[in-house]
């Protein structure tokens, strides 16, 4: 006979409907995680060794390998299960995670690009009150028929509540191509907007008075190992430099703009934080003559 937690994983990556997953195996102690790409069979014929870290303590996760047409949503409570449902959101999957707190799993009728999927998953995230944190396109989701170890879960026992499938119909959501086709139209409008503000960037005039000075450019300053790729260290270090030179705040902010900073958010979110590294800069700048005049009083003190 097949075990329950066997039986939990068939249904769980059947509904799923990848050809290829990744499979994470999370051990919190020491805060690493690790992946395995494997394809369905080769999942079932893992179970037994999946089960066995299970029971050392670390923690089974799964998500798609590669683009795909899924949404996962965590942090959910029935209330907010039940209100996808009434507005013809209903997911394909739902896993109790701990009780009484689910991930549910939305499957559109196609492929979504990485960047909209992400899209997708944060508007779902905004409707439905999920956790923002865990909205993106590649986040994992808990993978049913395993304890969930976390120590704040630990019955008096001293065994822990099983990741528990709740519904796995493996279909698309009934408002699937209205919801794909918005999510679509935002962020071309958002690329859209984002390309005509670079452009606007790309045409601010370099100063003349100071800028002769200012010889190294933000490249420079991105490519230089002593920030070991951490640009937003390297774009403060040429903001300082760059403002101590007598360049002007619009031709560095410009500098900074050139890089693809949809991470950090909308459009205002990026103008804010080109602006917030200036206004640091200018700070420090501005700290530096008092700075090499007290170490040139405690020079002479000595």
């Amino acid at each position: 006979m097949t075990d329950k937690t066997t039986q939990a994983v068939a249904a769980q990556i059947e509904a799923m409907g990848c050809t290829t997953f990744e499979v994470g195996v999370f051990n919190a102690t020491k805060e690493r995680m690790l992946t395995k790409v494997w394809d369905r069979e080769t999942i079932m014929k893992s179970v037994p060794y999946l089960k066995y870290q299970n029971m050392q303590g670390n923690h089974i996760y799964i998500r798609p390998a590669g683009a795909h047409n899924l949404t996962m949503v965590d942090d959910l409570d029935a209330d907010k299960i039940r209100a996808m449902k009434r507005a013809g959101h209903s997911p394909a999957l739902v896993v109790e995670t701990s009780p009484n707190n689910f991930q549910a799993w939305l499957k559109h009728h196609k492929m979504l690009p990485t960047e909209v999927s992400t899209r997708a998953s944060k508007e779902v995230a905004t409707l439905y009150g999920g956790d923002p944190s865990s909205a993106d396109w590649r986040h994992y989701g808990r993978l049913a028929g395993f304890t969930n170890c976390k120590k704040k879960y630990q019955q008096p026992n001293g065994l822990y509540p099983f990741v528990v499938l709740k519904e796995a119909s493996g279909k698309a959501y009934d408002k699937s191509a209205a919801f794909v086709a918005e999510v679509e139209a935002k962020h071309e409008a958002e690329q859209q907007a984002d390309k005509e503000r670079r452009a606007k960037f790309s045409h601010v005039a370099p100063s003349t008075n100071h800028h002769h000075r200012a010889r190294k450019t933000i490249n420079d300053f991105r490519n230089d190992p002593r920030y070991a790729g951490d640009y937003h260290r390297a774009e403060l270090g040429f903001a300082t430099y760059a403002i101590a030179r007598g360049v002007g705040e619009k031709e560095v902010i410009a500098a900074i703009m050139t890089r693809d900073l949809s991470h950090k958010g909308n459009a205002a979110r990026q103008d804010d934080y080109a602006e917030r590294t200036v206004k640091k800069a200018i700070e420090i700048t501005q700290n530096q003559p008092a700075q090499a005049q007290q170490s040139r009083d405690a020079g002479r003190s000595r």
